[in-house]
């Protein structure tokens, strides 16, 4: 069956190569992105697409974006939570107001469409919600301390969200990507921190310096993932977890070897704590 698909942050890097492969897959799109023109430009035209404003911090304009689909295509089948920000810097440096716009953009923006896009998915009895997270979500790094702290939350959000949507047969899938050739780290869209403390100076230009260099040189093909969620979306049974590239398979699984080792540590002491 043909689906419906909405995607945030459809004009560049990830979300672009998602639509693409949305569109040439037959199904039916919903692209939105702050500035629509640009994305319409970027995607190019197509009879099954719908070109719409959404920023997604602003929960107007989610409850916009989701009425437009429903009077076009009349359903929203699969939901991805792709537009977000980055900003970069050692947690010193990083302003309270930084702060609030990374969990506004990866944490709180995919709040807002996920909820105007719930009770479509509840009235239809079914609908996907794919949320694109990171492995810094999963392993913490250094420079990263607030991109971290909203991929975390948004696991976090996902993982609980699931069996309160579940008696409704809505299912979510949070992707966990490594480093894919995207923007991501380029100037448009990595937002540093400005340098404030003194003692981070020789860390904090080595840490700008590695950032710059990788930017291009990311090992993970963003078309080849694309595929992927089209894959994963049409399997009877979406995944709870995708962890996508070879890196991110490393990282995770010396994460997963290293909380082993601290519970085995002290599993005596941590088992001595009942009443």
């Amino acid at each position: 069956m043909t689906k419906v698909w909405m995607i945030t942050g459809s004009g560049r890097g990830m979300g672009l190569d998602f639509a693409k492969a949305v569109l040439a897959s037959g199904d039916k799109l919903v692209a939105t992105g702050r500035n629509p023109e640009r994305v319409a430009a970027a995607i190019g035209p197509s009879d099954n697409l719908l070109v719409t404003t959404l920023d997604v911090t602003k929960p107007a304009d989610a409850v916009s974006a989701v009425k437009a689909a429903i009077e076009r295509f009349g359903r929203i089948d699969v939901l991805v939570n792709n537009a977000a920000s980055f900003y970069a810097g050692y947690f010193e440096d990083l302003t309270p107001e930084q702060m609030d716009l990374q969990l506004a953009s990866a944490l709180l923006g995919p709040m807002n469409v996920t909820r105007a896009v719930l009770p479509v998915m509840r009235s239809q009895g079914s609908g996907k919600i794919v949320s694109i997270s990171s492995t810094a979500s999963l392993v913490g790094f250094e420079f990263c301390s607030a991109y971290a702290a909203a991929k975390f939350a948004l696991d976090g959000w996902i993982e609980s969200l699931q069996p309160e949507v579940a008696p409704f047969g809505i299912e979510t899938m949070i992707v966990n990507p490594g480093f894919f050739r995207t923007e991501l780290l380029t100037d448009d869209s990595t937002q540093y921190a400005a340098s404030s403390v003194s003692d981070y100076s020789e860390r904090r230009a080595q840490n700008i310096a590695g950032w710059k260099s990788a930017s291009g040189h990311q090992p993970g093909d963003p078309a080849k993932l694309a595929q992927a969620l089209i894959t994963l979306v049409n399997l009877p049974e979406l995944p709870r977890r995708f962890i996508a590239g070879a890196d991110a398979i490393g990282m995770v699984e010396q994460k997963l070897a290293l909380v082993q080792q601290q519970i085995d540590a002290h599993k005596e002491l941590s088992s001595s704590l009942a009443f």
